[in-house]
């Protein structure tokens, strides 16, 4: 509190990230030309720090090295030092991060980078401590070293960082080899497969030891892979695979017991310890994926866990006007009393707590047993905390307990001798007491930020939990945000969109003075929401708009060389390299979605030259899909979805009968993956009509709702039961 000793040129910015760090005592400028010019007149060279608002490192290297006033000194004495949220600007990330992996082995934010006034990176890493330490150089020996190289051997670096540039480009490069075909989707969905299972965890679930992330995009490989297998084993295996680690993620510490949603990743094996902070893009990817699972399972378990994704996003991560905000952090203070924050303070609980708010002598159960005796043994609390010190590198977790399902219901029912159904009623007691004693707690920093494509994963996750759970609301929910990226992040002049906008004074949206232009991964993921969208709502406003941005996206990204998506459109001179992101991790690659848009958006438009390009992102991929298919599992999925053709489900019949909506209830309730559904609903001067004459020809059989699977624009015979078309949509 009190008035700042410091404040510099990041004031102006609107990116929560970039705004942390406003006070501190050096000299920082956003990316953009005033910091390049400075850079080339007064021939210094560049640090470049890359991070996130809700990165626990980013946090402590601010607090060690960013705010010390004589580190400061040396920053801003010989370098022009420029600050990147990686959110806003994830082309100039993968750039340098691109550098940095290939030349340290590894990678990771905060990401330190130097580069000449040319911004060619020489040197970088990670987080560097402040001062030397047994294994590792400090930073300001880092900082110093490289200023001495400058003015000693400036024509050596110049040349080296030329070389590491060309390197760049060439490993770098994805295009296609020769004539190009896509490579056969059996051996790529066997590979991946294969590859997947024996990287599974048997007893916990999951694709590593530790850490684990929960990686939507295996999940979804592994339905997609069950749906064509059905009657083998693999198929079975596959299924259960995927299954048991959604099973296991809910009962973990990673899933938020007490305010829902999923923190990023957990640090150990068994799900327990996360790393606390809980970002858009899992929500809304787990939320879809939960909602799967719940369609193909028939669980009501699965359907709960999407509900309470959905519950948190809807209250803590939502933007009044409609948008999504990105993430709330990890850190937090413990009490409003206290001066540091600490991880994991606003998640977790001591022993003591749990029995001071759980006192209640529990009637019908053993004798002296209180709702806090059956709550903590439900949820595995100790009386000195239930977190191994190998999990707490920093002690900020010592005598604390995270919440994970340790047994189940039936089990802590036949413990205490109490009926399952009033064990139910008792842990939610627990835990909405629980959640009111939390609110009482400092909040974490909240990252108001809302970027185009998470908010393009979220709608997705709505608009599937809306149609697969049958729950009206959610795919309202959807809508609404839909139409905010409509007023928000789309200009309506270039039909292009935007990447980000933000929560401003008094709760308005705001935008930057130079707005950020879309890239490849706003364009695939809001088209995929939006088609998503349609499926659920059935609003043919929201299929128009996806089949504009595909042509935006194709005419901005499109690499008629190589094949495939850039990232970034071309002609910024301050971008290094336009690359290709050949990973589906955390978030797919944009190209993996694309495939299945352009399939899907071929099928709404009869534009066939969309299912070549299709063909043509695979063909570029083609050897790593071939070889290595777990780094790309969402578009070894596409590559089943291409070989097998989408079947264009068709129900005509009047949107508001209840015929039709039995019908359209019988679809959703299905898990096909290589289906698209349309509503055929007798208005030919429709967008559908005109931009598929094939419907004209499809009537209602008897007056009734009827169904037509189509493949190609060719028809199967109409079908006017919900129990027949269950029959044609699961061979």
């Amino acid at each position: 509190p009190g008035v700042p000793r410091h404040t510099n040129r990041l004031i102006k910015e609107k990116s929560p990230y970039l705004l942390q760090h406003a006070h501190n005592p050096v000299d920082w400028y956003p990316w953009g030309q005033e910091a390049f010019d400075r850079a080339k007149k007064e021939n210094k060279l560049i640090f470049l720090s890359v991070g996130y608002s809700t990165c626990h490192w980013c946090h402590v290297m601010e607090e060690e090295s960013f705010k010390n006033k004589e580190i400061g000194e040396i920053m801003n004495k010989n370098f022009v030092c420029i600050k990147v949220d990686r959110e806003e600007r994830p082309d100039v990330d993968k750039v340098y991060m691109t550098f940095v992996q290939a030349t340290s082995g590894g990678g990771g934010w905060p990401m330190s980078v130097w580069l000449t006034p040319d911004l060619k990176p020489f040197a970088g890493g990670t987080y560097f401590p402040p001062e030397d330490g047994v294994h590792r150089v400090g930073f300001r020996t880092v900082l110093l070293r490289i200023a001495e190289q400058w003015k000693e051997n400036k024509n050596t670096l110049l040349e080296s960082s030329q070389k590491i540039l060309e390197s760049l480009l060439h490993v770098s490069e994805i295009r296609v080899q020769g004539q190009g075909s896509p490579p056969p989707s059996k051996e790529v969905m066997a590979t991946c497969f294969q590859q997947l299972s024996d990287s599974y965890d048997e007893d916990y679930g999951g694709f590593s030891k530790s850490p684990k992330f929960p990686t939507p995009v295996n999940l979804n490989f592994l339905f997609t892979y069950w749906a064509l297998h059905r009657t083998t084993p693999e198929g079975a295996q596959a299924l259960q695979m995927a299954l048991h680690t959604l099973k296991m993620m809910a009962h973990g510490g990673i899933h938020d017991h007490i305010s829902q949603g999923f923190h990023r990743y957990s640090t150990d094996q068994h799900w327990h310890v996360p790393h606390f902070e809980k970002m858009l893009y899992d929500q809304g990817q787990l939320a879809a994926t939960y909602s799967r699972a719940f369609q193909i399972s028939g669980d009501e378990f699965f359907a709960d866990v999407a509900q309470d994704i959905l519950l948190y996003v809807s209250r803590d991560l939502s933007d009044q006007e409609g948008g999504f905000y990105s993430a709330e952090d990890a850190d937090s203070y413990p009490t409003t009393a206290s001066g540091e924050k600490r991880e994991g303070a606003f998640c977790v609980w001591a022993a003591e707590e749990i029995r001071a708010l759980l006192p209640d002598p529990v009637e019908g159960a053993t004798e002296g047993t209180t709702l806090g005796d059956v709550f903590m043994h439900h949820y595995g609390v100790k009386e000195n905390g239930n977190v191994n010190p190998m999990q707490d590198p920093h002690q900020e977790l010592k005598g604390k307990n995270v919440l994970i399902v340790r047994c189940s219901p039936e089990l802590t029912a036949a413990q205490f001798g109490l009926e399952l159904g009033r064990l139910g009623a008792l842990l939610q007691e627990g835990r909405r007491r629980l959640s009111a004693a939390r609110a009482q707690r400092p909040r974490p920093h909240l990252d108001t930020k809302m970027l185009a494509a998470w908010n393009g994963l979220m709608i997705s996750g709505f608009a599937q939990a809306g149609a697969a759970l049958a729950k009206q609301e959610y795919v309202s929910r959807a809508a609404r945000a839909a139409a905010f990226l409509r007023k928000h992040l789309f200009d309506p002049t270039s039909g292009r969109l935007l990447r980000s906008c933000y929560r401003g004074k008094d709760n308005t949206v705001e935008q930057s003075a130079m707005p950020i232009q879309g890239f490849l991964e706003d364009y695939a993921f809001v088209i995929q929401a939006l088609f998503d969208l349609y499926e659920a709502s059935l609003e043919q406003g929201w299929l128009e708009w996806a089949l504009q941005l595909q042509h935006m996206q194709d005419k901005l990204f499109w690499d008629p060389k190589g094949f495939a998506y850039f990232s970034s459109e071309a002609g910024d001179p301050s971008l290094l390299l336009r690359l290709k992101n050949d990973q589906d991790g955390a978030e797919p690659a944009a190209n993996s979605v694309t495939v299945t848009n352009l399939l899907r958006a071929a099928c709404y438009s009869g534009h066939t030259e969309w299912v070549e390009k299709a063909g043509r992102i695979l063909a570029a991929f083609s050897e790593r899909l071939q070889k290595i298919p777990i780094t790309l599992p969402e578009m070894a999925r596409a590559t089943a979805v291409f070989h097998h053709t989408l079947k264009q489900v068709v129900i005509c019949g009047d949107p508001q009968g209840e015929d039709t909506k039995e019908m359209l209830r019988c679809v959703h309730s299905i898990f096909s993956p290589n289906k698209v559904l349309m509503l055929a609903d007798g208005d030919s001067a429709g967008f559908l009509y005109c931009q598929l004459p094939f419907l004209g020809s499809l009537e209602r059989k008897d007056g009734k709702a009827t169904a037509y699977l189509c493949s190609n624009f060719a028809c199967s015979l109409p079908v006017t039961s919900p129990q027949e078309l269950r029959g044609m949509l699961c061979p």
